[in-house]
């Protein structure tokens, strides 16, 4: 059966002058990124996207490198939209993130819900899957919408998992039942 592999982006240089979509990968995300290619070794992707966040799209292009496998980042797979709030205290972000969590369907940090960001992430992630129905796909993405996406598909609780989600971390499901197999919490 295909696989479809959703990878949390490394971590990035936190840079409170740009919006987070345009942080980069920090030199420790950047050695992250070869220990995340040698536990994805089981699951070695044919084909790799990503988010067109900086972040991510750093991630897979080192990730892509260490695999020898092609990249590209595609429409719609970026994090939920919270554009217009700034950066905040890591407790004062957790609580608000919980409020996203609790109500999906209200706009309640950002310019979206979380229903609406998983949504949106899903189309552009069924559009990809249906492009390469065969393929083992994996995308570099960002923990919200990997959050929202599993607790859709896998009944995990979105807000733990969201928590335990190490930069970086994946998740692997078997298409095209959307099975969960395996959760890599973090990879260090």
């Amino acid at each position: 059966m295909p696989k479809l592999i959703l990878i949390k982006h490394a971590h990035s240089q936190m840079n409170p002058s740009l919006p987070p979509e345009q942080w980069e990968l920090s030199e420790q995300g950047r050695k992250r990124c070869a220990a995340l290619a040698a536990r994805l070794s089981a699951h070695v992707p044919d084909l790799i996207f990503s988010s067109e966040e900086r972040k991510a799209s750093q991630t897979a292009e080192l990730l892509a490198q260490q695999l020898n496998r092609p990249w590209q980042p595609a429409p719609g797979l970026q994090e939920h939209d919270r554009g217009n709030v700034p950066v905040m205290a890591t407790k004062d972000f957790i609580s608000a993130m919980a409020q996203v969590f609790r109500r999906p369907h209200e706009r309640v940090l950002g310019r979206e819900s979380a229903d609406e960001a998983l949504t949106r992430f899903e189309r552009a992630l069924s559009d990809l899957l249906d492009q390469h129905s065969d393929k083992d796909v994996a995308v570099v993405t960002h923990g919200t919408v990997i959050a929202l996406f599993a607790a859709e598909h896998a009944d995990v609780d979105p807000f733990l998992n969201w928590r335990q989600m190490g930069l970086p971390s994946f998740m692997v499901f078997e298409r095209p039942a959307m099975r969960l197999v395996e959760t890599v919490a973090s990879v260090e």
